[in-house]
């Protein structure tokens, strides 16, 4: 698969949307359109400044979220009508987290906001076939994510506050793993067993930045004992899945 910028989604799903797919990380913030692509991959941080605007996938300074947003979209997308956005969220994030994200959106005066979790967005990006249980397990920069997809739908998730930027001489390689190994644990003792374990047995799909890492991929697969098979160009297999569910929007309403 081509990166997401050179790449429009009308190759696809056969036809051209009309609004903005958004992915708020913790460490880079992008935003893409049918007509123009990747339009914004930036640090999450105001410019010149050392100072983060997201933390453990958490907005913290939502004012440098806003103008990181407002003045590249704007800049690349004005003059248009009010667009639809689709924007991911974290697994864990709760009713205020989701609200903070809401008011940021703003600044691109939407028409309509839908949110999706980063698991499914990545396996919608990462065209993943959804009728059977998927494992999905998201490495971030500053949050990992563990979460159990059943008939399209999420069933279960673990997060953990570890990410990319952790790793190095005070969290090795091998201890990240242990915890996306024990969060799965987790889901397998609770009400979602079996459909985990057939989920292990189909594979276990690895997106977000630490895919791109292949110490990862190979750890995570000896202490799983199942197969691990990183998504395409991992890093944008969220905000891909974003641009999926922009299209179905625009398509079908009523449907998202």
């Amino acid at each position: 698969m081509t990166s997401l910028g050179s790449r429009r989604l009308s190759d696809w799903t056969g036809r051209t949307a009309v609004g903005i797919a958004v992915d708020v990380g913790s460490a880079r913030t992008r935003a893409w359109t049918p007509e123009h692509g990747l339009i914004v991959d930036v640090p999450t941080a105001p410019s010149g400044t050392a100072r983060k605007a997201v933390r453990r996938g958490k907005i913290i300074d939502p004012r440098a979220v806003s103008g990181v947003l407002g003045d590249l979209v704007c800049s690349r997308v004005g003059g248009r009508r009010r667009p639809t956005v689709v924007a991911t969220i974290p697994v864990a994030c709760d009713e205020v987290s989701r609200g903070e994200l809401l008011s940021v959106l703003e600044v691109l005066d939407p028409e309509t906001v839908l949110t999706i979790t980063s698991v499914k967005a990545a396996a919608l990006g990462a065209r993943a076939d959804l009728a059977q249980p998927l494992l999905v397990v998201d490495v971030g920069a500053e949050l990992t994510e563990v979460a159990l997809l059943a008939g399209g739908c999420l069933s279960g998730a673990r997060s953990t506050a570890l990410g990319v930027v952790d790793l190095g001489r005070n969290l090795p390689v091998s201890q990240l793993v242990r915890e996306i190994a024990e969060s799965t644990v987790q889901l397998l003792r609770g009400d979602y067993g079996p459909q985990i374990v057939d989920a292990l047995d189909r594979g276990v799909l690895l997106t977000g930045g630490g895919a791109l890492r292949p110490e990862i991929t190979y750890n995570l697969a000896r202490q799983l004992g199942a197969s691990v098979q990183p998504a395409p160009a991992p890093h944008l297999a969220a905000l891909r899945g974003a641009g999926v569910i922009l299209q179905s929007a625009r398509r079908h309403p009523g449907a998202v």
